[in-house]
């Protein structure tokens, strides 16, 4: 599988991301969270999108540069996304603290909230 973050693999839909904060669901792995909810779609595939607080960075730059770290991490770890999904996700990442983690420490903790995702989804979908 080829590491990418293609472009229809966006979360761009303004209906998609209000599902998202309506009736999805969430699991965490501080200081990450992950919010998804299922696509009726069949062919939409995986829809993904970041974000990063105002609260927390004040400044563009700084936010910017963790949804920059944020992107790398999914694009670098989606396969364990993908390889466990029955079924198409619209998912939201956010980063929620005023730490500034390196990009190890993020990377790591993606991982974990990847894999905690792809067992909450099993238990789900069986």
């Amino acid at each position: 599988m080829k590491n990418t973050y293609p472009k229809h693999e966006k979360l761009k839909s303004k209906t998609t991301i209000d599902l998202l904060f309506s009736e999805g669901k969430s699991v965490s792995k501080y200081p990450l969270r992950l919010v998804y909810v299922p696509l009726e779609n069949s062919d939409a595939g995986l829809k993904f999108g970041v974000s990063v607080s105002k609260k927390y960075f004040k400044k563009a730059v700084d936010r910017n540069y963790f949804k920059r770290v944020l992107r790398e991490c999914y694009r670098l770890n989606k396969h364990l996304l993908t390889e466990n999904m029955a079924q198409p996700y619209a998912m939201m990442f956010f980063y929620q603290t005023k730490e500034r983690l390196s990009f190890p420490e993020i990377q790591e903790k993606t991982v974990q909230l990847f894999q905690k995702f792809a067992e909450t989804t099993k238990v789900v979908n069986p």
